[in-house]
């Protein structure tokens, strides 16, 4: 991706080319305020200011300016000038007549490229926009540089994105912030997190699983825990996946990338909070010390799960990750998964499906979402299910019985590992965009991230 620095500047009188933003209500308006040559030159673009439409407009001389759709300039939304910054040729632009406010973040966004595979990657300089709001800057850098990780780490391929890598960019992370960064392997795993030692003591020495904690911040402030399903691979274990199934599987790690990149926010922009960051990192994978339909596992939390199904590991990890976090007391806990395919046939792949304990939370997140254009959408902690992750030989089975609710019985799965008077949150996400929009590129995606940063700011600044 193009130095995210560079994308946006302060706005200081510098030469930049104009864009001049026009909705519906507005063109009429604007077009009584034009040259004759500058009318022609938009009726033969047929710009109709729709949405994502531009049109290059003649100005003094050999001198040009954009001239953009939107729905609503007087309130931009934050992908509304992300198209300009796709296509654009490089050079510095400048609103007219207005901040671009919101769609500082979509500029940025919009110009990320995940080009790390390429012999030859892309070579358009940057498009520069400028702001007269300085200060806005610094966090709508830190939320940029936030959805890049989410996004370069689910795109990269799991041999390259293994347990051991999340444990780098972990650590990289508490360096550059000055937290401390604890990691679980080997005997003292299998003794600590016993499930995540089970689901993952398959995979290759490479890629041997590991509980990965940060901790950051003054004691004295609200302690607050983030968790993110870190599943390197999943092949479904010995319930194994099909092929058309796993072609995907590398972004099973996304809801680890989410904790990172939510991590980092608070760490970046100064949260006056206790954080407690937990990231169980594993490859599900096959082999002959793979762990077994039928098998009953003994979790950090005393609590024994009969396997239902192998394929449905990352609720196992995610139990022991919730544990540990449970343990220090938070007064609240969000975490992160790519879970289920139910949640998916739910809300589709753009809304991640939201679960809360507390109606007060689910409606601070669901508002910071509408606010920050990073919806999500509530489903229910339905009592009535838990009845379907019953086992007869252990407390709880992995799998639901019954074939319906998949995305809330994984959620009553987890629920049963946080300390029951916590005030808990749970992401469903898909962290990945099958198909390209202004500003969100096909691959992986932040979903979630901006509705979980924009609530806790506004609960703990």
């Amino acid at each position: 991706m193009t130095d995210k620095d560079a994308l946006i500047e302060p706005d200081r009188g510098q030469s930049a080319i104009p864009i001049h933003l026009v909705d519906k209500d507005g063109l009429e308006e604007f077009l009584k305020r034009c040259t004759v040559p500058q009318r022609a030159a938009l009726t033969a673009q047929k710009f109709k200011a729709e949405g994502y439409s531009h049109a290059i407009m003649p100005r003094d001389g050999d001198e040009w300016s954009v001239v953009a759709g939107v729905a609503d300039t007087a309130s931009l939304s934050s992908w509304c000038m992300a198209k300009l910054a796709e296509v654009l040729p490089a050079g510095t632009y400048r609103r007219v007549g207005g901040e671009p406010g919101a769609a500082l973040l979509g500029w940025i966004t919009g110009q990320y490229r995940f080009e790390r595979y390429l012999s030859e990657p892309g070579t358009d300089g940057p498009r520069i926009l400028l702001t007269g709001e300085p200060k806005a800057i610094p966090e709508v850098l830190a939320q940029a540089e936030a959805v890049a990780l989410v996004r370069d780490m689910v795109n990269t391929p799991a041999e390259d994105m293994g347990p051991a890598e999340i444990e780098a960019r972990a650590e990289a992370i508490a360096k550059t912030h000055g937290a401390q960064l604890r990691v679980t392997r080997g005997d003292m795993l299998e003794r600590e997190f016993p499930m995540v030692h089970m689901v993952g003591r398959a995979a290759a020495r490479s890629h041997a699983p590991r509980m990965i904690e940060i901790e950051w911040g003054d004691p004295a402030h609200p302690r607050i825990a983030i968790v993110g399903k870190g599943v390197c691979f999943d092949s479904g274990g010995l319930d194994i996946k099909p092929a058309s199934g796993m072609l995907l599987m590398k972004k099973d790690m996304g809801g680890a990338a989410h904790a990172l990149a939510l991590s980092q926010l608070v760490m970046s922009l100064g949260l006056p909070v206790r954080l407690h960051a937990l990231v169980p990192a594993v490859e599900n994978a096959v082999s002959g010390n793979a762990f077994r339909p039928g098998d009953v596992l003994r979790s950090r939390a005393g609590i024994t799960v009969e396997i239902g199904n192998t394929d449905a590991e990352g609720r196992l990890i995610l139990g022991d990750a919730l544990t540990r976090a449970g343990e220090d007391n938070p007064e609240l806990l969000i975490d992160f998964a790519t879970l289920t395919g139910a949640a998916r046939v739910a809300v589709g792949p753009d809304l991640p499906a939201l679960f809360a304990r507390r109606d007060e939370t689910a409606e601070a997140l669901l508002d910071a979402g509408a606010q920050v254009d990073d919806p999500c959408w509530r489903l229910p902690l339905f009592e009535g299910y838990r009845e379907y992750l019953k086992s007869d030989i252990a407390d709880i089975n992995n799998s639901g019985s019954s074939g319906f609710a998949g995305a809330t019985t994984a959620a009553l799965f987890l629920d049963r590992f946080v300390p029951k008077d916590t005030d808990w949150a749970h992401f469903d996400t898909f962290a990945w965009r099958p198909a390209a929009k202004p500003g969100r590129p096909k691959g992986g995606d932040a979903l979630g991230l901006r509705a979980a940063w924009r609530m806790l700011a506004q609960r703990y600044r």
